[in-house]
């Protein structure tokens, strides 16, 4: 369960690290890209922060995800200096990339009869006999 501090904390972030972001994207010029950080999850000790980003083309998604972890100083660091007077200390951050989007366009496709696992029993993922 969160607390509300946790809550305040992950939007005052979540907002910060869309800006930093965007603003990476336009500074180097790089087209047909959208990242959008869908949720930040803060630990109760508020020393970690689980970033959940939705990257648009999805196929870039690991190649983008990669980029971005290895550029988390970085980015701490920009945070750092735009949350400085909201908190004592930036909690260490980590990447995630959400596939909720995708996992919602696929449900999607299922009812609309495009891809019916009921026709086709093949769209099911295997279970796994315990």
């Amino acid at each position: 369960m969160e607390t509300n501090r946790q809550k305040k904390i992950g939007a005052l972030l979540q907002n910060d690290l869309v800006s930093i972001l965007q603003g990476e994207i336009r500074k180097n010029n790089i087209n047909n890209l959208v990242i959008s950080v869908s949720k930040v999850n803060v630990t109760s000790d508020l020393s970690i922060a689980k970033v959940h980003l939705s990257i648009f083309p999805s196929e870039k998604g690991a190649e983008i995800l990669e980029a971005i972890k290895s550029n988390s100083p970085l980015i701490k660091h920009d945070l750092a200096l735009r949350v400085k007077n909201q908190l004592r200390k930036v909690p260490n951050l980590i990447f995630y990339i959400d596939d909720s989007l995708d996992y919602i366009e696929k449900i999607d496709k299922a009812l609309s009869g495009e891809e019916n696992p009921i026709i086709n029993r093949d769209l099911l993922d295997k279970r796994k006999k315990s």
